[in-house]
């Protein structure tokens, strides 16, 4: 727990900036993995020659890599929502504390 004094609202403020912003790095993280897994799906193909099944599987696997890119450019718009909400409830945090600081003076 906090030290006398501090607010545990903004502790838990904090923590969630933390979170978020882990999250945001995990979110990118994903993003590389799908772009070295369809590279990899790509150079497999042109090595092994692809047929007519084959592709209609990559077109449908591309389609789904679309779909996604577009949720993780969602998520991250979102995302940017949130750190700058959580940005204005610390401003609001620190203008409302500053304001008890004078008024006990």
């Amino acid at each position: 727990m906090g030290s006398a004094g501090e607010r545990p609202d903004l502790d838990a403020l904090h923590e969630l900036e933390e979170v978020l912003h882990h999250l945001a790095d995990e979110l990118g993280v994903w993003r590389r993995r799908a772009l070295t897994a369809e590279a990899r799906v790509a150079e497999q193909l042109r090595v092994q020659g692809v047929g007519d099944t084959s592709m209609l599987r990559l077109r449908e696997l591309e389609e789904e890599n679309l779909g996604l890119e577009q949720r993780l450019g969602t998520a991250r718009a979102k995302l940017s929502d949130l750190v700058g909400r959580l940005g204005f409830l610390e401003e609001q945090a620190h203008v409302s504390e500053a304001r008890g600081q004078t008024a006990k003076s």
